[in-house]
């Protein structure tokens, strides 16, 4: 981006975490303080969104158009798509400068996949953010890490994406007002019963012991299930509860986003 003073900040997550609407949302609560932001919509396959995108890249590649197009089906197209927006990355990069924005929120596919873990999508996004200080939002929906191996599934995706796309990572646990009542918890009490609700805040927590956690009946074999315990201490530190929906967690969240910021060390 040739403007090491402007934060690029991906939202990535399995599909349904709200990615969109954190988009959305994360973009009010930054010009409530001041900040200019760019909205960058990268799905070309987004039907409905929660905001106005100032980057666009259906302008340029269009899954539905490319299905009907080519008779693909919806995966391949999607595919397809997010091949094509190679060839338009001098275009989608030049209007993010345009922006002139402190922060550019970045709003990735649906489909986790078709960025992670495709030989394209880690070129496309260190392309994008060339010369910025750039980070990735991981989101998780708070009900698929209310068993404790669903958290062990969730982290292991979160930090594959991690190393595949070479960012920094912020863990975000979404939704949280579908597991507690946000009316009746707030400021410490909700922490406590986010931590006795979502097992995911236990297993990345100094306060508890991994060995106290694992149990053979939740886990194929407890030596592996202990080994990772220690694993996601080591490179993930412990998840932030917002609602993107309900703007909590957000003054959190952008703290934690400044901070990793601060910290870039370009890769």
């Amino acid at each position: 981006m040739g403007n090491s003073g402007v934060s690029m900040v991906f939202i990535a997550g399995p599909a349904g975490s709200g990615k969109s609407m954190l988009t959305s949302t994360l973009a009010l609560w930054f010009e409530r303080f001041e900040y200019s932001v760019c909205k960058v919509n990268l799905d070309p396959a987004a039907e409905l969104l929660p905001y106005v995108p100032d980057v666009d890249v259906r302008r340029y590649v269009n899954a539905r158009e490319l299905m009907l197009k080519r008779g693909l089906g919806p995966n391949g197209a999607l595919l397809a798509s997010m091949d094509e927006l190679l060839n338009y990355v001098v275009e989608i990069k030049t209007e993010i400068e345009d922006c002139r924005a402190d922060y550019v929120l970045t709003d990735l596919p649906g489909q986790l996949e078709v960025i992670a873990f495709r030989l394209l999508g880690p070129r496309l996004l260190h392309e994008l953010s060339e010369g910025s200080k750039a980070v990735m939002v991981f989101l998780v929906d708070a009900r698929l890490v209310s068993r404790m191996y669903s958290a062990y599934s969730l982290l292991l995706l979160a930090l594959s994406t991690m190393y595949r796309l070479n960012l920094p990572m912020v863990l975000a646990i979404n939704k949280i007002d579908l597991v507690v009542d946000l009316t009746t918890y707030s400021g410490s009490k909700l922490y406590e019963k986010l931590y006795e609700a979502i097992p995911i805040y236990r297993l990345l927590s100094e306060y508890s012991e991994c060995p106290s956690l694992i149990t053979s009946e939740s886990f194929l074999d407890v030596s592996i299930s202990l080994q990772l315990c220690e694993v996601f201490r080591q490179f993930i530190k412990p998840p932030i509860p917002i609602s993107a929906r309900e703007a909590v967690g957000l003054d959190s969240l952008i703290a934690e986003i400044e901070n990793t910021v601060a910290t870039y060390k370009e890769g």
